[in-house]
């Protein structure tokens, strides 16, 4: 193994290194703090609070801060946590917070029910507040309860849909959280729309038809006739809000919080934190095109305003230790003549984040980059068309553990000509080690004269020192591009693979310090301890190829390097034990394909394999 290649694998492993070193000292520490928020929010839920006197409404008719001039209205913002939509005396705290099926039982409502979605449309209000997903659950066990994505106010975890109307004119009496809702219908269904009316009693009647597919989207048209006599004046608004901060996979390779895309800007991230850092905990954009929403590591839901038109999205939270996220869109004005009538429409996507369904969207409505909506990372260009081979694989197979296995001999192929050429290099290094030994002997004390004579034998020889760092470095983006894959995909989700792998994008459920399993305790929960015992099955499986591999090449005749090559496989061992089992997996049959690819090609060049002798000497030093 050349010098060049020893210090590229030092690289690999030390960046491996910084990335668990950051998962542990950073994210672990991130993620028990969310844990115990969590926990603090749960237990104060417990206590009624008492609302102050003068609390802001649920959703204000007026805007959220003064207007001047011509300035239009921004979307409303709820009351923060679970106060009453309107001020109230002190004496009349709200009610104790209630399990989500009470609070979804207390009001009337329209069922939903689609092949993918159950829940129901309260009435109250006219939010879509209760959304449950038919085909997923919350664990691998049977008896797992579903995803329950939307809960209304006055819940543990309150998350909602709303849309309607905002006003410069506070005069105008507009729906609001507390509305009450007249339907046309009882049950909404991909074949069956439902209307609902509401009169203010002053000239302005308000129609909202609900349409929805077959997977996770909504068609929400707001309509207005006026016959108050004189123009009337009203800008458009949808908004997903969530109050308190969800548990959080808190991983850096995953974006969790406040997503969307406005006009030609980028893809906003924002994280639960994040958004408390900016100025009034606000960021606001503009443009044509876009959509706006919160989303979770499988699940979403986003805003779509019309993409024809220019319209103001914003990123907001409330004050206070239990805050309200909000990802809201405002439309252009419109005004409605006396007598006249005027609608807009907009979408709602609330579901699952399948990769198939999200791109079908994209391109059937022309929502921009909506497929942003997953977080492919920064090589999109490399993620997103390997989870694609992947899948068509899959379809084949029935597996994603054996199409990952298809897919790791794909990639070797692809890289095979340059792997081919490395691994000739190697040997022909290999074949000149005397010749370079004498070199080094004779020129022990002039570094430069010694790398002159080098090169010249390595260009007398037709030998490239460098050839075996591409193949490597090449598949870094590879790999983390696979991980990306494994860890974020719905679609792995919950994927078995063989016996004891239940899901691929979960570590390896068996731990070596248990015994696997006959010890009853969990080693992974030890304090401080705990991530680095997390040692399973397949990742041994892992270490032990990679040992091999080790030991196809001559052993480092400089003490240090022979020390962290002797050890890498441990290491790795352990670093890979909590990573998704499938790229575990991955990591164990691409270590085993470049060892039959190494040894092949080394036969074929007449050179001798070190491997058999390597683990005779380790053998016989054991013996000694």
């Amino acid at each position: 193994m050349s010098d060049d290649q020893k210090n590229l694998f030092m690289a690999m492993g030390l960046s491996l290194l910084v990335i668990v070193a950051w998962q542990y000292f950073y994210a672990a520490p991130q993620m028990e703090k969310s844990r115990q928020q969590k926990q603090a929010q749960t237990q104060a839920q417990s206590v009624p609070q008492t609302p102050k006197p003068g609390a802001p409404p649920a959703a204000a008719n007026k805007p959220s801060t003064p207007v001047t001039g011509s300035k239009a209205p921004a979307a409303p913002k709820p009351a923060s946590g679970n106060k009453p939509a309107t001020s109230a005396p002190a004496a009349l705290a709200p009610k104790a917070i209630v399990d989500r099926k009470s609070a979804i039982a207390a009001t009337a409502r329209v069922r939903l029910d689609t092949p993918t979605l159950s829940g129901s449309i309260n009435l109250t209000g006219g939010r879509i507040d209760d959304l449950s997903l038919k085909k997923y659950k919350e664990t691998i066990k049977p008896d797992s309860d579903i995803i329950h994505l939307l809960s209304p106010p006055g819940t543990p975890t309150p998350f909602y849909v709303e849309n309607g109307f905002v006003a410069q004119d506070s005069s105008l009496k507009l729906p609001k959280a507390d509305t009450k809702w007249t339907a046309d219908k009882t049950i909404l269904t991909p074949s069956q729309p439902v209307t609902f009316t509401w009169d203010n009693g002053a000239g302005l009647k308000f129609k909202r038809v609900v349409s929805v597919d077959s997977q996770y989207l909504f068609t929400i048209t707001n309509s207005v006739e006026n016959k108050t006599g004189k123009p009337v004046t009203l800008y458009p608004y949808s908004l997903a809000a969530r109050t308190g901060k969800p548990k959080t996979a808190g991983f850096y390779v995953l974006h969790e919080g406040l997503v969307g895309v406005v006009g030609d800007s980028k893809v906003q991230e924002i994280s639960y934190d994040g958004i408390a850092k900016e100025t009034n905990s606000t960021r606001e954009l503009k443009g044509t095109g876009g959509w706006l929403g919160i989303t979770d590591k499988y699940w979403a839901v986003a805003v779509i305003p019309p993409q024809n038109e220019n319209f103001q999205g914003r990123f907001w939270a409330s004050p206070g230790a239990r805050k309200t996220y909000q990802s809201d869109v405002l439309g252009k004005p419109l005004t409605v003549a006396p007598n006249g009538s005027a609608n807009v429409t907009h979408q709602v996507f609330a579901g699952a984040k399948q990769t198939q369904i999200i791109d079908s969207y994209q391109e059937k409505y022309k929502v921009k980059n909506f497929d942003l909506l997953i977080d492919w990372g920064w090589f999109y260009f490399i993620t997103k068309p390997l989870f694609f081979a992947i899948d068509f694989i899959y379809k084949y197979v029935g597996n994603f553990g054996y199409a990952i296995l298809l897919i790791t001999i794909l990639i070797k192929l692809a890289f095979f000509p340059l792997a081919n050429k490395s691994y000739i290099s190697m040997a022909k290094m290999k074949a000149v080690q005397p010749e370079m030994k004498k070199l080094q002997d004779r020129y022990a004390s002039d570094k430069a004269q010694l790398q002159k004579e080098l090169m010249a034998l390595y260009k007398r020889e037709k030998i490239n020192p460098v050839a075996g760092c591409w193949p490597v470095l090449l598949q870094i983006p590879v790999f983390f591009a696979l991980y990306k894959v494994i860890f974020i995909t719905i679609e792995m989700r919950h994927a078995p693979f063989i016996g004891w792998i239940r899901d691929l994008s979960a570590a390896d459920p068996t731990n070596i310090f248990n015994l696997f399993g006959l010890l009853p305790f969990d080693p992974v929960q030890i304090p401080i301890l705990g991530p680095f015992l997390w040692v399973g099955i397949w990742p041994l499986i892992m270490g032990i190829s990679m040992f091999v591999q080790m030991k196809m090449n001559p052993e480092p005749t400089d003490p240090i390097q022979k020390t962290m090559f002797a050890w890498m496989p441990v290491i790795f061992t352990f670093m890979l034990g909590s990573f998704p089992a499938g790229l575990v997996i991955y990591w164990t049959w691409n270590n085993i394909l470049s060892v039959a690819q190494q040894y092949y090609i080394m036969t074929k060049q007449g050179v001798k394999v070190e491997l058999w002798d390597n683990l005779a000497a380790l053998f016989k030093k054991k013996q000694a």
